[in-house]
């Protein structure tokens, strides 16, 4: 009888066997060409992984073809819990918290109305060596979407 896994046991395991096979992220992503955080992202559930990708990806971390086409289902995004528990996510939610005001006037006092896509989207991740300790640069890269209000008439 074939067991079929969800997104989240799936992702479950991944995980366990990435770490059993000692595979890094980076060597994952390596794999298939694909940036680091795109790769981490999706084989956490977060991005539909093509079905090409997916294959290869299934064989390296030891798991069955069937969860290819699961993989590259587009996910449920943005499933953590309201406000997140695990203290490296919590931190990026504090910041948010202290800067998030600030990031955006600055955003409409140089771009005007509008937002940052996180669907026409990159993120990179880089340690920077500084002396009082290691730093984490994170830098978003979203295409600028400005509000465009329209009517119902001015459609037709």
């Amino acid at each position: 009888m074939l067991v079929v896994m969800n997104r989240h046991e799936i992702t479950e395991q991944i995980v366990v066997n990435r770490l059993a096979k000692g595979l890094s992220w980076q060597q994952l992503a390596d794999a298939i060409d694909r940036p680091l955080l795109w790769t981490t992202s999706a084989l956490l559930g977060q991005h539909p992984i093509p079905a090409e990708l997916g294959t290869v990806l299934a064989e390296l971390l030891g798991l069955d073809s069937s969860v290819v086409p699961i993989l590259a289902t587009p996910p449920i995004r943005g499933d953590l819990p309201k406000v997140p528990t695990d203290p490296t996510i919590y931190r990026f939610y504090e910041a948010l918290q202290v800067y998030g005001g600030a990031i955006k006037e600055v955003i409409h006092e140089q771009f005007g109305d509008g937002i940052m896509s996180a669907i026409n989207f990159s993120i990179d991740l880089q340690k920077k060596s500084h002396p009082s300790g290691d730093r984490v640069v994170v830098t978003f890269d979203g295409k600028f979407l400005p509000y465009q209000w329209v009517s119902s008439q001015e459609a037709e």
